[in-house]
């Protein structure tokens, strides 16, 4: 495993806050010396990407156009939420839940969805920077994307998924050298709200890599009603990231009737930057609880597991 960089944010509350507002203050100078023209930023609405866009606002101002691009793979209910809380800054939303869909389709190797998935994001930021006359891609690429890309543990759609040729003349990245916990030290400094500076981690391929195998709308359906379901349970619990996950198909019996349903996955880790992650050891009521929620309220589900294994040796996502 990749040794830990020496961390910009020392120990301390004040020395925090110091060295926050300093990587704030060359954050937004970098962007600055960068970006000459208009730019777009790719904000999905995670801590990573958020603090990225605030960055960005504050050096650009109408310069910088928000873009949250409207996959189908996102967490229930998630799309509005993230348009709602940044709508301020002039985010623009793009509906593309069908175009994702169709790229996806047929496909099963987790690195192809990635490369999928990244390759598609760009092509959209490629089309509304057109339509503003902007040549500056901004995005909140972390740490840990680089160390997992180039060390070919997986692709991150933002780093390894990246297609080889793009039209952006520039690819500006603030925040590449930080871990997530140093990111949200950033975000605190920026006086983010608690719901974005302490958000779960979530992927940027979204569910795509929580359904093991091709991704299909019925797939997307499910495992989108049973993450809701784990994060709701799970939340007291503060995990680094709880969710659920497809694996496939099992035999299973409902209301007297054998029935071949979908085999969901429940993972909760704890973690500090995400390089390592140990199983959350939930209470048993609270697992028998997830598990009669999820066959109960989905009913194509016929059975649930936990996953105990920690990082390394599996990673955090299943794909």
């Amino acid at each position: 495993m990749h040794n830990r960089k020496p961390k910009i944010l020392e120990p301390g509350l004040s020395t925090m806050v110091m060295n926050a507002e300093r990587f704030i203050q060359d954050a937004i100078a970098e962007i600055r010396r960068e970006v000459k023209g208009r730019a777009i930023i790719g904000l999905s609405g995670g801590v990573d990407s958020s603090v990225c866009a605030m960055l960005a606002y504050r050096a650009l101002g109408e310069r910088l156009v928000p873009v949250y691009v409207d996959s189908g793979l996102m967490r229930q209910f998630e799309s509005d939420r993230i348009e709602h809380l940044f709508k301020d800054i002039g985010l623009v939303r793009v509906n593309a839940h069908d175009r994702f869909l169709e790229a996806l389709k047929g496909v099963t190797d987790p690195e192809e969805k990635r490369k999928i998935v990244g390759e598609t994001f760009i092509r959209v930021f490629e089309e509304e920077a057109r339509k503003i006359g902007g040549d500056c891609l901004i995005q909140g690429t972390i740490y840990p994307d680089r160390i997992e890309s180039e060390g070919g543990i997986k692709s991150h759609h933002n780093v390894g998924g990246l297609p080889s040729r793009m039209e952006f003349k520039c690819l500006v990245e603030p925040l590449r050298d930080l871990y997530k916990d140093e990111v949200r030290e950033v975000a605190r400094a920026l006086d983010l709200p608690q719901e974005i500076s302490e958000r779960m981690p979530y992927p940027g391929p979204g569910l795509s890599v929580r359904i093991a195998g091709e991704v299909t709308k019925e797939k997307l359906d499910v495992v989108r009603k049973a993450n809701a379901i784990v994060e709701e349970e799970v939340m007291k619990f503060c995990p680094w990231q709880a969710f659920a996950a497809i694996l496939g198909k099992a035999t299973g019996v409902k209301g007297d009737n054998r029935v071949y349903g979908w085999v969901v996955a429940v993972r909760s880790v704890s973690s500090r930057d995400a390089m390592t992650a140990d199983v959350m050891e939930l209470p048993w009521d609270v697992l028998r609880r997830i598990s009669s929620r999820i066959t109960g309220e989905i009913p194509t589900v016929a059975r649930v597991v936990y996953d105990l294994t920690p990082k390394p040796p599996g990673t955090i996502e299943f794909e």
